[in-house]
């Protein structure tokens, strides 16, 4: 296997200056595409080549996620011999995820749907996996119940340990239920238990040491959390802090224990919005803010050291970015960020001595490319493109907006325009993300850039209730699906119209997963905005998503859960609604989906056919949640274009 034509397929100096930057976008290579004739769907289909490199702790291996003949694999490539790559198919499991534990080993979290007593159950595990790829193994296969993929800890000695909690039992009456936590030798599979089942903890914590310091209990019946802690390993746990109520929560929960006794680092939104603070462990309150980012919160920390030490933060603002303490790796950022210009560089991996980098260089209007960077030797040298069909040139210009809403909130919105369209007058797709707690930000979307090479003009706003703007606005959202977080939409498109650049006879709204509800739900309520409506594993019945989500554990919270997103879950379900839809839908949905079952849309069908609708529905007997397979993201955009070219063509 070739990982891409010719290996190593050009050599960038990273000391270029942002002069040679300029010159680099503007060679053959970054030449922006011809407008003569459009770009084949098929190659904005296309599954991201590689996925999540990382390397290994000598920085001689990559283990990432290839896309080979339409599906997924995980591949350990040598860098030193790319045609000893090591394929490893996971069949009809889910990759959750994958990381090395040593030079030799790494471990991989897979996930698929299993029979169990006359059930449909999602099954975890985690699987050691040899570098060289000739030795898999199951671990606690023979003793794991449902959940047995919880990776607290790895070994930072080079020995090929971990910690992994697993339930032994699918029964809640017995204490195997909850899980334990095992010390295992991923190389032989054989481990023993450091930390027994405790009633109602599903979820513990480790230090960079190995020891468990930390649990969360949780009780159902009673709406209760406790916090249990301890400080040192042989020492029992202790409640050290208790909430109850369905929307109770713990102030200040470690998110790393440093290595100093009785210190830790947690996330706060004193300010309202979330950054890094540090925490005092026999009191819990935090103390120096570490760092924040003012009108955003912090996503994540990034650990080194074995997770001794933090090294970075990562954030969105209008973009990703990554703010660096580590003085080595924020020094190679400013060199990375001169040389690609107007694009995007993120380091995502690194080995133990930072000596070699994986870098990805991207941008919103490119699917980009990873390289391997030796700070040294001061050259990238490409290691995959993302999508070779499209290569690294730009395509259709994208930009970051602003709106105010009907109640004057301030809303944040990525516009993506046709390149070769002035952006006046043109039609428009509104199209809010899935969540509806995520976002939408400046980087590669193959549905955007699908659209506006096809001459629409794409809006994406990130709605009330989006995540990453502090919490007052996250808190806006309660009790609002299909009512103020709809209005929000809606005010997006007239932005767009007041804007001059959206048609407002020639707008189409569409979405997947909590987008597709907000198309259906628009369909059904906000008549004279859209022509038409598209929605992809939508959600069109809450009562019967509440259902299906309470078969799963903690029922109650699941229900407090969404009740708390609409106030009447029947007024705020299109599917009771079918005579109300004033515009075509087309509904799509993939048999395998295990987030948002089929069901939603077969019976909002039903719903639509006997009240005379008109409506296309497309099941995918493979689909899933996520567009796993290349030949669905094929046939969700054949689809997606016959439907807008027959009622709101360009």
């Amino acid at each position: 296997m070739m990982l891409c034509a010719g290996a190593l397929l050009l050599a960038v100096p990273v000391a270029a200056s942002s002069q040679d930057g300029a010159r680099a976008q503007s060679s053959p290579a970054a030449a922006p595409t011809s407008v003569s004739a459009p770009v084949p769907l098929e190659q904005f289909a296309r599954l991201p080549f590689m996925e999540g490199p990382e390397l290994s702790p000598d920085g001689t291996k990559i283990a990432t996620r290839l896309a080979i003949n339409g599906s997924l694999r995980l591949a350990i490539i040598p860098l030193d011999d790319f045609k000893a790559t090591r394929q490893i198919g996971a069949g009809d499991a889910d990759l959750n995820g994958w990381t090395w534990v040593n030079n030799d080993w790494l471990v991989a979290r897979v996930g698929s749907m299993k029979a169990v007593e006359g059930d449909s159950w999602y099954i975890r595990r985690a699987v050691s996996i040899a570098a060289d790829g000739k030795k898999m193994l199951i671990l606690g296969e023979r003793e794991a119940a449902q959940i047995a993929d919880d990776i607290l800890w790895i070994a930072n000695d080079g020995s090929p340990h971990i910690l992994l909690g697993m339930q032994t039992s699918i029964y809640s009456n017995e204490p195997g239920f909850w899980p334990e936590v095992r010390d295992i030798d991923i190389s032989t599979g054989k481990g023993k238990r450091v930390v027994p089942s405790n009633a109602n903890v599903m979820d513990w914590y480790a230090d960079g040491a190995g020891t468990v310091r930390m649990g969360i209990a949780y009780d159902d019946l009673s709406r209760t959390s406790r916090l249990l802690y301890r400080d040192r390993p042989g020492q029992s746990f202790r409640t050290v802090d208790k909430v109850r109520g369905p929307r109770a929560s713990f102030g200040n929960v470690p998110a790393m224990f440093l290595p100093d006794p009785g210190k830790a680092i947690a996330y706060d939104d004193a300010d309202g919005f979330n950054a890094i603070y540090n925490l005092d462990l026999a009191s819990l309150k935090t103390g120096t803010k570490l760092f924040g980012v003012p009108g955003y919160d912090v996503d994540s920390l990034i650990t080194g050291s074995g997770s001794t030490r933090v090294i970075g933060a990562r954030y969105t603002d209008t973009r990703p970015r990554t703010h660096w303490f580590d003085p080595t790796l924020a020094s190679v950022q400013d060199e990375l960020d001169k040389a690609v210009g107007t694009r995007q560089a993120q380091i995502v991996s690194w080995n133990r001595d930072f000596s070699v980098l994986i870098v990805f260089v991207g941008g919103a209007d490119r699917p980009g490319a990873y390289y391997l960077y030796r700070p040294a030797e001061g050259v990238m040298h490409v290691l995959a493109q993302v999508n070779e069909d499209l290569g690294t040139k730009a395509y259709a210009p994208v930009r970051t907006i602003r709106y105010k809403a009907r109640d004057g909130l301030e809303i944040q919105a990525v516009l993506t325009e046709p390149r070769d369209k002035p952006a006046k007058n043109l039609p428009l797709i509104l199209m809010p993300h899935g969540g509806p707690f995520a976002r939408d930000d400046e980087s590669w979307d193959w549905w955007a850039q699908f659209l506006a090479s096809r001459g629409y003009v794409v809006l994406q706003p990130n709605y009330r209730g989006s995540s990453g703007f502090g919490t007052d606005f996250a808190d806006k959202a309660r009790g609002q699906w299909g009512l103020a977080m709809q209005d929000d939409l809606t005010d997006a498109v007239k932005w767009a119209v007041d804007q001059g650049i959206a048609d407002p006879k020639r707008v189409c709204i569409v979405g997947g997963s909590y987008g597709g509800y907000a198309a259906l739900r628009a369909a059904q309520r906000d008549h004279g905005v859209y022509r038409c409506a598209v929605s992809f594993a939508g959600v069109s019945d809450m009562s019967a998503i509440l259902r299906y989500d309470a078969s799963f554990l903690n029922d109650r919270r699941t229900r407090d859960f969404w009740h708390d997103q609409a106030a009447d879950l029947k007024a705020a379900s299109p599917i009771n609604f079918a005579a109300d839809f004033s515009i075509p839908v087309l509904i799509m949905h993939g048999k395998a989906d295990t987030r948002v079952p089929v069901k939603q849309s077969r019976e909002m069908v039903e719903k639509l056919k006997a009240a005379g609708k008109t409506y296309r529905y497309v099941e995918q007997p493979k689909g899933d949640h996520h567009f796993s397979q290349q030949a669905d993201r094929v046939q969700f955009l054949k689809e997606l274009e016959a439907f807008l070219a027959q009622y709101n063509p360009a």
